[in-house]
């Protein structure tokens, strides 16, 4: 396992509709995600395989929270890694979308 040296730093990339994680300029992770209006779908959460449990895909989704609230969205989920994040930290619960919320929170 390779341990992650120096700050990852999360960017959008709107026109592939993805989050991504950069370490060392490098993509180490991606949220990929689909513009519905106002609203954003997230759908699925990669890490790659040599930089799980580095919090990677944690601070991928947290950063990808924080903007799309700067930008007044809200979120449908059908990833499961964001689920469980917002499970954990449910100050982003405000974020999901009342009417199309996606996958229940599981506890």
């Amino acid at each position: 396992m390779t341990d992650p040296a120096g700050p990852v730093t999360v960017t959008n990339d709107a026109a592939d509709r993805n989050y991504q994680a950069r370490l060392d300029g490098t993509v180490v992770g991606t949220l990929i995600y689909e513009v519905e209006g106002p609203r954003v779908v997230l759908t699925h959460t990669i890490v790659e395989p040599s930089y799980r449990g580095h919090g990677i895909g944690t601070t991928l989704v947290r950063e990808a929270l924080d903007d799309l609230r700067r930008d007044a969205k809200t979120i449908t989920i059908m990833c499961p890694f964001v689920t469980d994040f917002i499970a954990r930290h449910p100050a982003y619960a405000d974020l999901v979308n009342a009417e199309h919320p996606g996958q229940p929170f599981r506890r």
